[in-house]
């Protein structure tokens, strides 16, 4: 049986762990299973007949852990879900894991409902739900049987308690770019900021990271939807202190659109900072308004792979979040080589200091719930992406 690769904080251990994973990622590719959509795992409910009979639950399992996927299955955000889902098929193939018994259910019809119906099949674990609100939905029914979760959110506000949260984080990203461009020379910086929790969130983490690293920044404006806005709020920036990097804390296409505004003005040789959210356009290396721009970013050699088996076995392109349904069964299986079936799943396990390791990289989960990452910082460049800060060899402590 395939294990999931833990990771180890001793010398160059991580680089070693890396190899592991990749290797197992391209010896899976040998494993023969049907072609299609992933299977969804759940009971069938019985026609409506004049007295509603109740939803029989799972046939017991003396010999798997029982983990529940909750995410969207139908609605708007359906592929999304299915992409997770798949993800975690995929993950469960790959690991030859045959410990682990992963049921899907659907948030779109209700997060607590599925949550709570997730409890009753006896699911001692609950992989999910993709949006905050949904985790807030399904937390406290979770907490009350025991039963920890582990988010694919970004949004720490629902992180504690029984819940963690495993999404890449703006704060995180934000920190791990100033760094650099403060290592690089850069001390004054400005800020172009969306309006929405987002934008307030990333604001806050921009004026701590800068201030950490000793420098400044000289002007920080704020825009909503629509262009005229963007341009006003790029106006303001003109008008203000030269500044010599500018972090546009949105879509790398919001940030395309205001390159070209930024160049007429004094910050023509500014340089553009991005966050997280740029890892998700698979266009972005092509985008000629944002060459020589920094982001910092989980690394994308592992997943390349993944993502080229995912389309091989699947038919399509895995959505770029996918990663984290594949990396939370990596953690589940590594865990379940100590886990007693039938018990309650060790969720201390998860804030260990040695952390995991997966298609993203190295990550573990700090005491507030929220997954820590070792982050690599990139650069748009003549058509291609190109690293120019690995990311670090071991966490700071």
């Amino acid at each position: 049986m395939a294990e999931a690769v833990q990771v180890r904080q001793s010398g160059g251990g991580w680089k070693r762990l890396a190899g592991i994973a990749g290797a197992l990622l391209l010896a899976a590719c040998e494993t023969v299973v049907p072609r299609g959509r992933a299977p969804v795992d759940r009971p069938v409910t019985p026609p409506p007949t004049t007295t509603p009979a109740p939803i029989p639950a799972l046939p017991q399992d003396d010999e798997r852990h029982r983990v529940a996927l909750l995410v969207p299955m139908t609605g708007a955000n359906a592929r999304v879900g299915q992409s997770l889902a798949n993800a975690t098929t995929l993950a469960l193939l790959d690991t030859k894991s045959e410990r682990v018994r992963i049921t899907t259910y659907d948030t779109a019809t209700g997060a607590a409902a599925a949550a709570q119906r997730a409890i009753a099949d006896g699911n001692r674990l609950i992989l999910g739900p993709l949006l905050a609100e949904d985790v807030r939905a399904a937390a406290p029914i979770a907490r009350r049987a025991d039963v920890p979760v582990i988010s694919f959110s970004n949004d720490v506000s629902v992180a504690g308690e029984g819940v963690f949260v495993m999404g890449y984080t703006p704060a995180e990203s934000i920190e791990r770019v100033v760094a650099y461009a403060r290592s690089q020379g850069v001390s004054d910086f400005a800020g172009l900021m969306p309006g929405g929790l987002y934008g307030q969130r990333a604001s806050t983490s921009f004026l701590r990271a800068v201030e950490d690293q000793g420098g400044q920044v000289v002007s920080l404006q704020s825009y909503d939807a629509r262009a005229a806005s963007l341009s006003g709020a790029i106006t303001r920036l003109a008008a203000g202190s030269p500044y010599q990097a500018v972090l546009i804390a949105d879509a790398s296409s919001t940030a395309a659109r205001a390159a070209p505004m930024l160049r007429k003005g004094q910050s023509r040789t500014a340089r553009i900072l991005g966050t997280e959210l740029w890892n998700t356009d698979t266009g972005l290396a092509g985008n000629a308004a944002l060459n020589g721009a920094w982001f910092a970013s989980v690394p994308n050699n592992l997943y390349r792979q993944y993502a080229s088996k995912y389309r091989a076995r699947f038919g399509s392109a895995p959505y770029r979040l996918s990663s984290l349904g594949y990396d939370s069964v990596l953690l589940t299986v590594r865990i379940a080589r100590d886990w007693r079936v039938g018990s309650n799943f060790p969720a201390g396990r998860l804030t260990g200091q040695d952390g995991f390791s997966g298609i993203d990289g190295p990550f573990r989960f700090g005491r507030d719930g929220v997954a820590e990452r070792a982050l690599e910082v990139q650069e748009v460049r003549g058509g291609s992406i190109v690293t120019v800060s690995p990311a670090p060899r071991s966490f700071g402590n």
